[in-house]
């Protein structure tokens, strides 16, 4: 009796056993995360933006970014290169926040409760309708921000002279009425459909692949710059023809100028190539300001700000 026991306890533990799925705890990160981390990176990257706004209205070609910073510094001072900061600042903290705090609820809500990222197939209409939403929150200050860096460059009796953002959202709102808060809107939620897809889901794919097949770690800062690095350029190579429609749009001196009058008049003038104009202008400023928003976003996420239980 005892063997015939001993021989199936010895054919139980031989059987295989069912493999336990271990799924790890989702953390549920605070809204205004993604938010903050783009006002970190606007602070850092504001005088490249700026440039990059300059080269892309500007009528006579040629003038590299770092010749359009010199000639700003120059002949507007030092203080000029932060023209608009308030504006980028307000953009930031709506067109940010809300794309970056809606694709990681929906991420949340798509993984069912572990801290795994959905696939692509998943993912891909999830960012893109967060950044349709946060583009058309955001297009407000995205005028002021656009208007208020350029407005130096402008002949005096175009010059707008807004004294900061809320100035701007005011006197917009007061000249030109409500509906010129939502102008270029198409190309702006456009644009952020494409940013938000090409930006954060690229990141989110680099990352998967230089830790689970290149072996790098997760929470390694390398890591995130290299992924963030990547991704910007993705970003940079899928979002600059809209940018640049968009910032024409925006800046257009006529206030009630027919948008395929100005993308006829800019074709005409400049070519279809017109559309690429500033690429290398926009990667030297969108690469870094993806580093350090994803690398300040990772370091919150580590950190646990503001974390809720």
């Amino acid at each position: 009796m005892q063997s015939t026991s001993s021989q199936i306890q010895l054919e139980m533990s031989a059987t295989p056993q069912p493999a336990t799925r271990v799924v790890k705890q989702a953390h549920h990160y605070p809204f205004w995360y993604g938010g903050f981390a783009s006002v970190v990176a606007a602070l850092c990257t504001h005088p490249l933006d700026l440039a990059k706004v300059r080269m892309q209205t500007a009528e006579v070609r040629g003038k590299s970014m770092i010749h359009t910073i010199v000639h700003v510094f120059r002949n507007e001072g030092f203080f000029a290169l932060y023209k608009g900061l308030s504006a980028s600042i307000l953009r930031q903290a709506t067109y940010s926040t809300t794309r970056f705090g809606a694709y990681e609820k929906m991420k949340d809500w798509a993984s069912g409760g572990s801290d795994e990222t959905p696939p692509f197939h998943v993912i891909l209409p999830m960012a893109m309708a967060a950044g349709w939403l946060g583009g058309a929150i955001g297009n407000p200050a995205d005028i002021i921000n656009i208007r208020m860096q350029n407005d130096m460059s402008l002949d005096p009796a175009h010059r707008r002279n807004y004294r900061n953002a809320l100035d701007g959202l005011i006197r917009m709102t007061r000249e030109e009425g409500p509906r010129a808060l939502f102008r270029g809107l198409y190309p702006n939620t456009t644009r952020g459909v494409l940013m938000t897809a090409s930006q954060m889901v690229s990141y989110d794919e680099f990352k998967n692949v230089l830790v689970n097949h290149v072996g790098l770690d997760s929470k390694s800062i390398s890591t995130h710059f290299a992924a963030s690095m990547l991704s910007g350029l993705v970003a940079t190579t899928v979002c600059s023809p809209v940018d640049v429609v968009k910032t024409r749009i925006m800046n257009a001196k006529e206030k009630h100028q027919p948008a395929m009058a100005i993308l006829k008049d800019a074709v005409r003038s400049e070519g279809i190539l017109f559309a690429f104009r500033g690429w290398l202008p926009s990667f030297i400023r969108l690469g870094p300001h993806t580093i350090v928003t994803f690398i300040v976003l990772e370091k919150l996420k580590s950190l646990g700000v503001g974390m809720h239980s």
